[in-house]
Parts: structure tokens; sequence; C-alpha cells
């Protein structure tokens, strides 16, 4: 049977590399003698204990992982307007830039994070719940854990489903892990492993009250996190504070904290610890047979290390690789080779680079690698030769690397014809709502893929032979930042964008259709066309394309006409190049704190023709945390304004029949306490003031509204749950518009959030709902006239209904907008005061 090992590395394949100090070597050093591991898990990123992470791969050395049983493709974005996969991948990138910091490792399952969900059955009724299990029963076998610790307990405490589905899964993992009649097809790479114990990183938090904690407080394990590192010159709370701080698209910004910090672990199963987290675990060289002689070799190394000349022990740690390479294969051998390797190659200031001419190659394409080595000790090193393993290419040297000396070389590499385009391996193909399909079992539960394209170093150090492999990145020099990394990608030979993600045939006219054709290598002709359904026509049927330089482009319209009746279907544009067609468009994600990240989604569009009519033409709208409504808006006719602080004055304000807030506006636009005053006049002076959700904490004013209303966190979770009218005559359903219980159906990941469930008699309920078993939530949708205008607050989930293409959310949306406006074209009263 193979064993393949599963190290992950720290460092991402974007990032420059690793240029270790000279006591983070010591204590790489030091973990070399340590052979104990500990898996953290939990369901989304940001539920991590950076702490307690921080502190176990710092302080007591051990590998440590946090699983995540979701990318937290369902949460909110404050950074940007990303929402579903990509905003997944970006908390993915940010998931791994917080290991990178706290020194643990990231795995996850399959399991998409769709959104809140009120209870772990609700969860399992989404997930595939086999599927999850199995996914952390291999990442258990092959991370191979000597302690797991579960963030959350399986029940409701655990406040969210899939916090307590997480749970859940870790108690079964656990056990079925050792279990080889489970998951059999697994045991062809792995081995059944049982972990010694299972605990939940429990707080005051679980317990309700203070009182009740300080009751339980002597039954839990106490693990003190809050210690100094020498080494990194850094509490754990300080290190901790700097992982809590990547989940920049979450808002959660951490402070730093110094001196004595205790966590609380509660024991769930296993063998029950008394006194300390890895009591009756040996985590020497012991649990290796003939693996003291290692450890001795090692301390020697430990005992003999100079800060200023850390080469110098290179020569011992080449004695404990020979050493280790007699014992018999097991999971901690290849464990600790690579990680011997790792340091030898820190140690020596060993530097290996492998940098592309350009970010991207399509298959077929020659890629300028430049190829640099250095030594910077007085080892002696030779570089034997270099294989472009994408391309099973060798280049043989047999040089040696004199210190300090760079050895650099160019080489024109081809990409093979059949080499498959970057896209993140989990959205390959389609999965289901729960699930990402993943077709390689090898490929479950990393973090992101493999480098595209990576080059082994064949070297001999101190006559001892080493390989190391090292992936191909772009990298250029910025006039601000400096040296700028980015993963080498293999992309398509063309791509094709859709400007938009939905149109929406709202009144009965063609729309034009904006699809960008740009290569990805040079020299790319061929034929463009629009694919329809039968009912829906394009003009014209195909465009002929010709892009001479890598990187050119060409912009296209098409007319598209839609059917009499309202329907919704699927747009998708298709470049037809030397007999083979392209569907794939090109998507950059770029923030400074994570890797650029390229992507190649479907160039296709969801087309509504919808029955629609709205009131007033001219709306503004104020960013909050960042969403897509504006473009959604202008594609059923509004002209919109998205307003800049200068902006919010009253004379100016007066021109538009509705102002809309973006979500969680009140919560991340600071200005809005200066500006609330402005905004309420606008409304008193018959102006339509929209406000869409906050969260209840956090706000920048105490009342958002006009009269008083208290935000909760009730929330509506299942998209299908009935809406019931509580004032079916109102005019916001029924003008211009008639909603009808037909305009909720097809709704996306939840009707609502963060409802208010206290406001004053002014506000008029609208709708109701609730999820199954859960009293009726009224406050989605409150409407008070306010002087001669109106007040809205809503937190159904337009920023992702609209985007989306569903037809009702547009319906209703075009009734707020047009509440108490008398005519069609646009303008009323407030525009006429400004022309």
């Amino acid at each position: 049977m193979a064993i393949t090992l599963w190290v992950c590395n720290q460092f991402a394949q974007a990032q420059a590399p690793a240029k270790p100090s000279a006591a983070k070597i010591l204590q790489d050093i030091k973990k070399l003698n340590v052979l104990g591991s500990v898996l953290y898990v939990a369901a989304h990123p940001d539920d991590e204990n950076t702490r307690l992470i921080a502190y176990m791969a710092n302080e007591k050395l051990y590998n440590t992982g946090y699983l995540s049983a979701t990318r937290g493709d369902g949460g909110q974005n404050l950074i940007g307007p990303e929402i579903s996969e990509n905003l997944g991948i970006i908390r993915t990138q940010e998931l791994l830039q917080a290991r990178r910091t706290d020194g643990g490792h990231q795995f996850f399952t399959r399991a998409n994070d769709f959104g809140y969900s009120k209870d772990s059955k609700e969860t399992f009724n989404i997930w595939d719940k086999e599927q999850v299990l199995a996914d952390m029963v291999w990442v258990i076998r092959k991370f191979r854990p000597d302690v797991m610790i579960t963030r959350f307990p399986p029940d409701e405490r655990a406040g969210h489903g899939q916090h307590a589905a997480s749970a859940i899964l870790a108690e079964e993992a656990f056990e079925v892990a050792a279990n080889p009649n489970r998951f059999p097809e697994q045991l062809k790479y792995v081995k059944v492993w049982q972990p010694k114990r299972l605990l939940w990183n429990t707080g005051v938090w679980s317990f309700g009250s203070q009182a009740e904690f300080e009751k339980f407080v002597d039954q839990l394990l106490k693990v003190d996190v809050g210690g100094y590192n020498p080494l990194l010159g850094k509490s754990y709370g300080e290190v901790a504070a700097e992982s809590r701080s990547m989940h920049k698209s979450q808002g959660f910004g951490a402070a730093s904290s110094r001196g004595t910090s205790l966590e609380y672990l509660q024991h769930t199963k296993g063998e029950k610890a008394g006194k300390e987290l890895f009591e009756g675990i040996n985590t020497t060289w012991a649990r290796v047979k003939g693996g003291d002689k290692v450890e001795k070799i090692i301390q020697k190394a430990i005992d003999a290390y100079k800060p200023t000349q850390p080469a110098t022990v290179v020569p011992t740690l080449i004695e404990a690789k020979k050493e280790l390479a007699k014992l018999p294969e097991s999971h901690w051998k290849k464990v600790k080779t690579e990680e011997l390797q790792e340091v030898i190659k820190a140690a020596l200031g060993l530097y290996l680079e492998a940098t592309a001419a350009d970010y991207s190659s399509a298959p077929g394409e020659a890629v300028q690698v430049q190829v640099e080595a250095v030594n910077r000790s007085a080892v002696p090193v030779t570089l034997k030769s270099v294989r472009y393993t994408f391309a099973a290419k060798d280049t043989t040297l047999n040089k040696q690397l004199q210190r300090n000396e760079p050895l650099k070389y160019g080489i024109s590499v081809t990409l093979p014809a059949a080499m498959q385009a970057s896209q993140p391996y989990w959205l390959r193909k389609p999965g289901t709502l729960g699930l990402f399909a993943v077709a390689e079992q090898q490929q479950v539960g990393k973090p992101e893929n493999d480098p595209a394209a990576e080059v082994a170093f064949n070297l001999t150090i101190a006559g001892e032979p080493m390989l190391f492999t090292v992936p191909v990145v772009y990298k250029r020099t910025d006039p601000v930042e400096g040296e700028v990394y980015r993963p080498f990608v293999v992309t398509p030979p063309v791509f094709v964008n859709v400007a938009e993600k939905v149109y929406m045939f709202a009144n009965g006219e063609p729309k034009q259709v904006q699809v960008r054709v740009k290569s990805g290598k040079a020299d790319v002709n061929g034929m463009l066309k629009l694919d329809l359904p039968k009912s829906w026509k394009a003009e014209p049927a195909s465009v002929p394309f010709n892009l001479k330089a890598k990187g050119a482009e060409q912009n296209f319209t098409f007319t598209v006409h839609a059917p009499q009746t309202q329907q919704d279907a699927v747009l998708k544009a298709i470049a037809t190049v030397d007999g083979k067609n392209y569907s794939q468009g090109l998507n950059e994600i770029n923030y400074n704190h994570i890797p650029a990240q390229t992507t190649f989604p479907e160039a296709s569009a969801r087309i509504v023709k919808l029955d629609l009519k709205k009131k007033g033409q001219k709306v503004a709208y104020i960013m909050g945390a960042g969403d897509d409504v504006p473009v959604s808006l202008q594609q059923i006719g509004y002209d919109v304004t998205v307003l800049k602080d200068e902006n919010i004055r009253l004379n100016y304000l007066q021109q538009f029949e509705a102002i809309i807030l973006g979500v969680r506006a009140y919560n991340t636009v600071d200005r809005l306490k200066y500006h609330q005053p402005t905004l309420l006049e606008y409304v008193k002076n018959g102006g339509n003031l929209i406000v869409q959700y906050n969260t209840n904490h956090s706000l920048v004013l105490p009342n958002v509204g006009p009269y008083p209303l208290k935000l909760s966190r009730d929330r509506v979770t299942v998209e299908e749950a009935e809406v019931r009218f509580l004032e079916p005559n109102h005019p916001v359903l029924n003008t211009p518009n008639k909603i009808t219980p037909k305009d909720f159906e097809g709704w996306v990941q939840e009707r609502g959030l963060y409802f208010p469930n206290e406001w004053s008699k002014e506000y008029t309920a609208i709708l109701s709902s609730n999820d199954p078993g859960e009293p009726a939530r009224n406050g989605g949708l409150l409407v008070a006239k306010y002087g001669k205008g109106h007040y809205i607050y809503t937190g159904y989930s337009w920023f992702r209904e609209l985007p989306a293409g569903v037809p009702g959310a547009y319906r209703l949306f075009a009734n707020m907008i047009s509440l108490g406006k008398s005519n069609e074209a646009g303008g009323g009263k407030a525009q006429n005061a400004v022309n």
C-alpha cells in the first residue's frame, strides 16, 4: 500500500522564496525533535482560535492544523462586491495568510457554505453528511493528529447550524478514521488513524453567565496561551492578532494582547487528560523505532547552533538526515525528512527561485523561465541539474555554487498542449448547493491548487544529494511596492467575458449585450456567437475576431430580443478557435493582503424577460460594505448615481426619486453619523430613503431611522419560506407592480437577515416570514411616512436576489423606489424642484 506524504507548505506558491531569520531557523531545528500533532476543527474561515493555534505551533512546536469545513462562500464581504464562489476564494487565501502568520496548516472539506442555518438538521439537509464526513476522515488519516479540538459544541449553543454540524462531524470522524470498513477506498493512499482524544474549546460564552461558568471551570482543562516567544519577539496574543487580522473581508482586525490568557477545553471523546493536553502521548523520537539516534543528533545541532553562523550546523543536520533515512518507512519519517531538508536549506541561506516572464501562458505556448540559485554559506553545494517537471525537461549543469555568487540563466520551456487551465480545483465541475465537485481523492482537503508549474533543483550539499522543488512564479518590480509576486497560471488560448451577470428585459425593448474577447496567446482568430434558447434571438448571429498579440482585446455588441412572455434563461458566449469551442471568461481578484487570484468562470449570464413597471428614473446609492445592487438597478432602466461623501447635501439630493443605502452602510460608513440629518430632511421633503440590512452591533449611530427601531439577529434562512402579506393593500405591494406570492419564488440563499424586532407605531410592517418551527418575523420590510416622503428599512436580501436575477425581487424593489410617486417618466416633485 502506498502512503503519500501530505505536508502543507506554509508558504503559498505566490510568495517570494522564504528567508527565515536565524531565530526562526533555531525554532525549526527544535521542532525537528517534536513529534506531535493537533487538529483544530470548525466550520468557516475566521472560526478558528488563532491564539491556541499560534501557541501549539510555536510554543509546543506541534504540527498544528485547522480544518475548516467550508471556504466561507456564503458570508458577507466588507472589502468588495465579491460574493459566493469569488468570496470563497478570497476567504481561502485569507486563511492561508493567517496560517503563514501563526504557523499552522490549512485544510478544507468539500462542503459549501450556503449561508446561515439555524441548526445542524437544516445544514445536513443541504450538505451530504456522509461525503463531508468522508472528507474529514480523509484529513485525519493524512494529517494523523494526536489530539483534535473543536471550536463549537454539537448543539444549539453553537449559534449556527454549520457550527454545530462541524462538531457533530468531528465527533463521528474521531472514531470512523480508525475503522477500516469505513471509506475503505481511501486506504489505497492512507492508513487508518485513531487520535488520542477530542476536546471542545469552550469558554464563558457557552455557559450563559460567569456564575454558571465558575461552577464548571474546575472540570475543564486549562492552557495558558499568553506566553512570550523570544525567538519570535512576540507574545502568542500578538501573533494571534496578526493572524486574525488577515480576515479582512470579514472585518476581523484584532488588537494584540500580552500576558496570561487561559483557554478552556472540555473532554469529548477518547482518553481523558487530567492536567496536560498531550498527557499520555509520546511526542519524542521514541515513538519511532530507532529514532533515538536521530533525536541525539538533532539535539547536538541545537546545542551547537550559532545565530551568526547558522550554516555551521549543516553537517550535523546532514548526519541526522542520513540516520533518518535508515529508519523504516513511517508517517513521521516522511514529515521530518521534509522538515529537515527545509531547515538545511534555510541554514545555508540557499536561495532557489524560478520566475516566468509573464504571469500566464496557454497550453502549447513557450514560457521564458529565469532560474536563480545562490548558496550564501561556506558549505559546498553543487547544482547537478534542473528539471522542469511540468514539461518533463531537464538541464544538466554540474556547477558548484560559489559562496554568495548567484547562478542565473534563462530557458524557454513549452507547456504541454494537454495542460489543464489553473481553475481552482473545487470549481472545475458544477457541484450542488451543499457540495463542491472534486473528482480526485488526492485533491480533497487541499487549500488550493498545486502550482501550475514547478522546477526541481537537484543538488548535492556537503556530498549529500537533495532535491528541492519550487513553484514557477511571476515577479515584477512595482515603483511603489518593490518586488511583487503572483502565481503563474495556465490559461485557455482565448477568453470571452459577458459584460453583465444578469440582463433584465423589463420594457419590451431589445438589449445590447457586450462581449469582450481577449487572447491568452498571440495570433488567435475565430468566430464569436451567443448561445441562446430558441425563443430568444441575437443579432448578428456570429462575428469574426482576429487577435494578433497576446492580451489583445476586441469588444462586440449583440442585440438580444426577448420573447413576449415572462421567462428566464441562460445566455452563453462561445468563441470557436481552430474548430474548438471556448466559453471561459477571465476573472481576476486583486487585494493587497492576499496573492492575486485568477479564475476562468463560464462566459454566461442570466437573461430574464420581466413584467415590470416603475415610476421615477433617477436614484442615488450610498455604498456600504459593497454589493452589486447599483448595476442591477441600471439593468431595469434606472439612472443610478453612486454618491460620494461631498455629494450628500440637500440641494443635490433632491433631484433623486429615491436614495438607497447599501448593505451594512450604518456599520461601515462612519460619515453617515453626520449625514443622517440631511438624509432625513431629504425624506421630509418628499424623497424615499431605502435602508438595506445592517448588523445590530457597531452601528455608527444609535438609531438608523426617523423613529425608534431596534435591530436584532432575527433572520429567515430558508429561501423557500412562506412570505405572508400583513398589509396586502399597502401601495408598496400594489403600485406600480401587483406583488403576489409568485414574486417570492426562486429566491437564493435566504429570505433576509438582521430584521428589526422592535419598532415604534409610525412604522408599518408589510411582510411576515419565518423558518420552520420559529415565530413569525415581521420586521423584514418596514415603511414609515416621514414628512412628505417615506423611510423604508428592509432586511430582505436584495444584495443577493437582484444580482441573481430574481424577477420578483426586482418588481418589489421597483415598488419601494416608486412609493408615493405619481408620474411614470420620472422626476416628480423633487426632480422638478431642481430642473
